[in-house]
């Protein structure tokens, strides 16, 4: 299979990042905690990430209950910042990439698969309470500067002992912010590690 094409839109989770997402999370199913994704856009990782969940339920009885959490905006991108400023990216405004809860909920019925927990709003409008306790596995797909740094202050202290944080688009020239957040994050907390596959930038 090629790499996915860009159509005005930011590069979605190609196959070997799938991949790579779904081993990262494989490691960590045996971890206390949830699976948290932020910026579910389509929920199409979400379905994978729980058609996965559904599997270790099935095969692990006698194990805690696992849950998927999912957080969008629903209403599109938020505004930009002057983090985000790239000639690249310049077509990404505000309101692009809607999808409607509705949609995604749907998504999850034509699989066949449980509907997960989602929390609908923009992220720096989210609570605390609105953020599992415990979290062994966090995907942070925000897209831009303040949707990943918010997503990384959301889940810093809920992160379970060797759970991973993973953040797309590191590195993709079309959407700097979120390589800046990520490195301003692993600047004040210097006991993480950081490794990058792909445009995945995976915190340990």
């Amino acid at each position: 299979m090629g790499k996915p094409v860009l159509k005005r839109e930011p590069q979605q989770v190609s196959d070997k990042e799938t991949e790579a997402l779904l081993d990262l999370l494989e490691k960590t199913l045996a971890l206390e905690g949830d699976i948290v994704e932020f910026g579910c856009y389509r929920g199409d990782t979400s379905v994978i990430f729980e058609r996965r969940l559904e599997k270790y339920r099935r095969e692990n009885p006698e194990k805690p209950l696992k849950f998927l959490w999912i957080y969008d905006s629903f209403e599109g991108l938020p505004e930009k910042t002057a983090e985000d400023s790239s000639a690249a990216g310049d077509q990404f405004k505000a309101g692009e990439l809607l999808v409607t809860k509705r949609e995604v909920v749907e998504k999850f019925k034509k699989a066949g698969l449980k509907v997960p927990r989602i929390r609908k709003g923009f992220f720096e409008n989210l609570e605390e309470n609105d953020v599992p306790e415990k979290i062994s596995f966090a995907f942070l797909d925000g897209d831009l500067y303040q949707s990943i740094k918010t997503s990384l202050k959301l889940v810093e202290n809920c992160m379970t002992k060797d759970g991973i944080i993973v953040v797309h688009d590191y590195n993709n020239p079309e959407l700097p912010g979120s390589s800046r957040a990520v490195d301003e994050w692993l600047k004040v907390h210097p006991e993480k590690s950081l490794e990058i596959k792909e445009t995945l930038a995976i915190i340990r």
